[in-house]
């Protein structure tokens, strides 16, 4: 059964670090284009940065110069390290993947779909 689990969200003051973990099981492909995105109540739900099928990043204007996104093949983990964050950067945070082992962020290959999502994890910037 296909499963994606976030951890590591919590408080932390603005300035701040947090590292997210996106634990990945029950995939046939070890590699597959994985991503991060937020959410705030109200707000439209808003991706952050996306490592595809074949290794290649991409980021979007939130996480760009702040965030990383990486992953562990060998522990089927993916990572966001946040830096620098800020009180804005407050809202649920989801990893999500597409399941078929093909998908990337650039070229003519198959573009990433993401149909698996966890259920979220809390991070809180205070000022």
């Amino acid at each position: 059964q296909v499963q994606l689990v976030e951890s590591g969200g919590g408080s932390v003051q603005a300035g701040g670090s947090l590292r997210l973990s996106c634990a990945l099981s029950g995939y046939t492909y070890k590699r597959v284009c994985m991503a991060w995105f937020r959410q705030t109540p109200g707000k439209e739900r808003e991706g952050l940065a996306t490592l595809d099928s074949v290794g290649d990043t991409l980021y979007q204007n939130p996480a760009k110069g702040r965030f990383t996104i990486s992953k562990d093949n060998d522990k089927n983990t993916l990572y966001l390290q946040m830096n620098s964050l800020r009180p804005d950067d407050t809202a649920i945070y989801y990893c999500a993947a597409d399941p078929t082992g093909r998908g990337v962020v650039r070229g003519a290959g198959s573009p990433c779909r993401f149909n698996s999502w966890g259920q979220g994890t809390q991070v809180t910037v205070s000022s």
